[in-house]
């Protein structure tokens, strides 16, 4: 059984899911997912108030299990990810380089997209070579991010 809980910050309301075995999803605030009052595992508050520390400045890592579900290829796109410093970014080259594949580009950026733990698994510090690039959450949540952080958008 998943377990939500809310987690505030000034773009709007995340909600972090998971079990006593780690966390399933942290969903962005345009995905309005119900939440969970009774019976929320430690790992699940723990995690909850790790983002809810990052969003007013107080955390620059994060320390959670992850129940990572996907493909080879989207598991070594995210573990690269983890791998960006807090305040810094790279280009959707320099993970497809980092992931042994330097020509997927494209599928680097559909990794992205899938990432089920967003902010915690920093996809929002991948930018294009041209610019910001996309982000699942939107552009002015990915820049609301990168601002936090200290790395000037503009």
């Amino acid at each position: 059984m998943s377990f939500r809980l809310p987690v505030s910050s000034p773009v709007g309301r995340w909600v972090v899911e998971g079990d006593d075995d780690g966390l399933t999803h942290v969903w962005f605030p345009a995905d309005k997912k119900s939440l969970t009052h009774k019976g929320v595992p430690s790992l699940v508050e723990n995690a909850a108030a790790q983002l809810e520390e990052y969003f007013a400045g107080e955390r620059t890592f994060f320390e959670t299990d992850l129940h990572v579900d996907g493909t080879d290829f989207q598991i070594d796109v995210w573990r690269a990810l983890t791998q960006i410093p807090f305040g810094e970014v790279a280009t959707y080259r320099d993970i497809a380089t980092a992931v042994g594949r330097p020509a997927a580009v494209r599928a680097v950026g559909n990794a992205n997209g899938k990432n089920p733990f967003p902010v915690i698994v920093p996809c929002h510090r991948v930018l294009a070579s041209n610019g910001l690039g996309g982000y699942s959450g939107g552009l002015e949540i990915k820049e609301f991010l990168l601002e936090l952080e200290g790395w000037s958008v503009f």
